[in-house]
């Protein structure tokens, strides 16, 4: 096992819920590689100032945002809660398990759609340096949830995504959706610090390398069968369906008689699975936002329910 424990704990103890947006930020460095120069000068400004035009910057801000009273409406975006039953039955069902309120599937549709508007505003020239919020919020929201809707436990609603299903990983005694989250990334990378936020780390950027070598245990190129942000609604759910199908497929069916996760051989046997899932949410984010910016996408897109429509 590698000698993770000490560094898991007092991470988790200083720095309270949100000790994974490292892992976002990440995802959002290795999501920048796959943009084209043209994205790139349309989104500086799109985002506020203070995010230097890097979405790998601004792509834990949702968190943080959901837990405050002004963002409180958000909290339930980052998630679909199925009404499934891993390991012995997973299903998705997008009618009955997006709330009223919204979930990561409308959210994704609907910020999409806001930020289309927003990209033909710089274009145009009638938005500079970020000076919309709906719009830099929208774009931070899509660069969030992409990663989001990798997270197999985010497409999961047995035992809130497994937030109240405890578990051992590293002899701390922590949540199943904890060690989804940051624990089993760490563990991978064999790190005992946080990731960067200011740029990508030398984990990521090998999972960079192996996205354009095609060395996962998924081709690539499949990755990318939906991502036209025209059916933003139809590929949020793909996604999600892909996600909330490893919780039948190794999430819940490896966990045996209490042991502790990071010796029993789980982590190991999970870590393809998280490599594959972050590489496939950081290339499907810079594509995503290539065909926004491009204007290669349909002119259709529909809001749906919840997840921050136009009023």
């Amino acid at each position: 096992m590698r000698s993770i424990h000490s560094f898991l704990g007092s991470w988790i103890i200083a720095s309270g819920a949100a000790w994974n947006t490292d892992v976002h930020n990440q995802i959002g460095f290795m999501a920048e590689t796959f943009l084209n120069k043209y994205t790139k000068s349309i989104l500086e400004h799109v985002l506020e100032p203070q995010y230097n035009g890097s979405i790998g910057r601004a792509a834990a801000w949702a968190d943080a945002f959901a837990h405050t009273k002004e963002g409180r409406y958000s909290y339930q975006w980052h998630w679909i809660d199925t009404h499934d039953d891993p390991p012995a039955m997973c299903a998705l069902n997008y009618a009955y398990d997006c709330s009223e309120g919204g979930c990561v599937v409308s959210a994704i549709a609907n910020q999409t759609n806001i930020l289309k508007g927003c990209i033909e505003d710089v274009k145009s020239g009638s938005l500079k340096n970020g000076a919309n919020l709906t719009c830099s919020y929208a774009l931070k929201w899509v660069s969030h949830f992409l990663g989001d809707i990798a997270q197999p436990l985010h497409a999961s609603g047995l035992a809130a995504g497994g937030n109240f299903f405890n578990v051992t990983f590293g002899n701390v005694s922590t949540e199943l959706h904890a060690v989804w989250d940051g624990y089993i990334v760490y563990s991978d990378a064999n790190v005992s610090h946080p990731f960067s936020n200011t740029s990508i780390s030398p984990f990521f950027s090998k999972l960079v390398s192996r996205i354009h070598k095609d060395d996962f245990i998924q081709p690539t190129h499949s990755w990318l069968a939906c991502s036209d942000p025209s059916a933003a609604l139809a590929c949020a759910l793909k996604w999600a369906h892909e996600s909330n199908a490893w919780t039948c497929g190794y999430v819940y069916s490896q966990i045996h008689n209490n042991k502790d996760l990071a010796a029993s051989g789980y982590a190991r046997g999970a870590y393809p699975i998280v490599e594959l899932q972050i590489s496939k949410a950081a290339l499907r984010l810079g594509t995503w936002l290539n065909k926004l910016v491009e204007h290669r996408h349909r002119s259709d897109q529909q809001v749906v329910f919840g997840g921050g429509g136009h009023d």
